[in-house]
């Protein structure tokens, strides 16, 4: 699928790039495929692990929020940083500019508040590094991007065994386990009800995906959800001690405890393939023994001519 021919900014409200060369190739890439490239990134300006100061990875939003040229705004990358600038984030700024947010891991704060705060949905989906900057993308990963953000409706499919079979709505919403768990209790929490729940993570043994869903559990939170979906959950290390005790006995466990059906096998996380969702958008979840089916709707969209 073809870039749209759109305004694109990007910003790096998080971390910085590890690769500055890379960033100017998928600059060029956007370029190449007909977009507009409106970069808030300056390389000369990063702070310490960070895009930028805090003052200066807050400017970045605004400046790209108030660009009348830019209709999409994506994160340069996620790694660490926007809970140290989450009070300072004027969220009604934000879902006044109309623009389009996109971006996952530890953007999915920005999603969080601007849920919170606003109401406004905004775009799990990819970022310029890794996504956009390999030397050969994953186009399946792009795609997912344009169409979702084209509209009106967006489709996801998911494949795993031993799925309950359900058939629910609801507004969709989650992203990253740690950061929903890290902003528990703030304002930057949304206070969703008969919603669908979707969850991934990096880098987290079993056990401390347990103990965070638990969490969710204990606070009220699963409770009031239809239904939860996961991604992804990979690149963590198992040892002799966890003796059998691995994701697969932990998720049977969580099923056991969770008062709303939990599936598996959204194509979601730290991952190359990976679909794009509308954060705050409304979901029809249809599901049985061999997969499950995501229609998604009522999310902002590119403006069509």
């Amino acid at each position: 699928m073809k870039t749209p021919e759109i305004g694109i900014a990007i910003v790096a409200p998080g971390g910085c790039a590890p690769d500055d060369a890379a960033v100017a190739r998928g600059i060029a890439r956007l370029q190449a495929q007909g977009a507009t490239v409106h970069s808030y990134y300056d390389p000369e300006h990063t702070f310490q692990r960070f895009g930028g100061t805090d003052a200066g990875r807050l400017a970045q939003l605004n400046a790209a929020a108030a660009d009348p040229d830019v209709q999409v705004v994506l994160a340069l990358r996620g790694s660490y940083g926007i809970s140290r600038i989450l009070p300072d984030i004027d969220f009604d700024r934000m879902a006044a500019s109309g623009k389009l947010f996109v971006g996952y891991s530890d953007f999915t704060a920005f999603h969080m508040g601007l849920l919170a705060k606003t109401g406004r949905a905004s775009f799990a989906g990819p970022m310029i590094c890794d996504d956009f900057t390999r030397d050969e993308p994953e186009q399946f990963t792009l795609d997912q991007l344009w169409s979702c953000l084209a509209g009106p409706t967006h489709e996801v499919e998911g494949r795993a065994a031993g799925n309950p079979q359900v058939e629910l709505t609801g507004t969709l919403w989650g992203g990253n386990l740690a950061m929903l768990v890290h902003l528990l209790g703030t304002p930057y929490f949304p206070q969703v009800d008969g919603g669908i729940l979707f969850l991934e993570d990096v880098n987290e043994h079993p056990y401390r995906v347990e103990r965070m869903l638990l969490q969710l559990l204990h606070a009220g939170v699963l409770q009031r959800q239809n239904a939860i979906v996961l991604g992804d959950f990979s690149a963590y290390k198992l040892s002799p001690m966890d003796r059998g005790y691995d994701f697969d006995v932990m998720l049977a466990y969580v099923r056991q405890r969770s008062p709303v059906p939990v599936l598996t096998g959204l194509e979601f996380g730290h991952i190359r393939r990976r679909v794009t969702l509308p954060f705050g958008g409304q979901a029809r979840l249809q599901s049985d023994a061999s997969g499950f089916s995501l229609q998604l709707s009522d999310y902002p969209t590119l403006a069509r001519p």
